[in-house]
């Protein structure tokens, strides 16, 4: 076991004060808030273990989801598309746009940026840089919505907090569904928000329990755990 910082004993502490869990969602999304000790503004993230085999391809699930009150963060948007669709991606907001130069920066190591979002048209060129940007999740996929005739809309909603998920290796999905500075009420909404599409994601050859497990946790804190049956109330 690595040796454990006083703020997280502390955070830790209070957790097992309130009882260790697991707790409903309002409760959960008040005790995170209250983990968060570190100097910074820490993300919360929610972790939600999934009864699916994500070798076989009928039980992967991806997906993406608009949070309500977005993800606090700053995110950097990258769009590759031909010259004549810039323009219209600029002014929806994305941070970096163009095509060939920014395949050979990447080539060459560039990553300063959180999202990919490409047109159908270029994804032949794209096509190299797969094994770069496909281990960091960061690949334009038309399932999560980053292949796109629509880039101006599709770089406003990753603005705005929409975000893209996929359950792991291990049948576990990671995401950060805001920030401590968040009011509990607007963490709880968020976290509703991604476990509905979760649900809706359901594969129908997954059998037994679906969701086996939900905890929230702070950058630098201990997991709060969730009652799983909050599944119930979200359908």
């Amino acid at each position: 076991m690595p040796k454990r910082g006083k703020r997280y004993l502390k955070a830790l502490e209070i957790v097992q004060q309130a009882g260790g869990g697991p707790f409903t969602l309002e409760e959960a999304a008040e005790l995170v808030k209250k983990t968060a000790l570190a100097k910074f503004n820490e993300s919360v993230d929610m972790d939600v273990r999934l009864g699916v085999d994500p070798r076989h391809a009928d039980q992967m699930v991806r997906g993406t989801v608009a949070l309500p009150h977005g993800t606090g963060k700053q995110v950097r948007v990258l769009v590759l598309a031909d010259e004549g669709r810039w323009k219209e991606a600029e002014a929806a907001g994305a941070d970096y746009v163009g095509l060939d130069q920014y395949i050979e920066q990447i080539q060459n190591g560039w990553l300063e940026f959180d999202v990919v979002i490409a047109t159908p048209q270029v994804m032949s060129k794209i096509g190299r840089l797969g094994r770069i940007l496909g281990p960091r999740g960061l690949m334009p996929n038309p399932k999560s919505g980053t292949v796109t005739e629509d880039v101006a809309e599709a770089v406003r909603q990753v603005k705005a907090g929409r975000i893209d998920f996929r359950v792991d290796k291990t049948g576990n999905l990671h995401v950060s569904i805001g920030k401590a500075s968040f009011s509990s009420q607007q963490i709880r909404e968020n976290a509703e928000a991604f476990l509905r599409e979760v649900l809706r994601l359901r594969p129908p050859s997954v059998k037994g329990t679906y969701v086996r497990s939900i905890t929230l946790s702070t950058t630098m804190g201990p997991a709060v755990p969730v009652d799983r049956s909050v599944v119930h109330t979200l359908r």
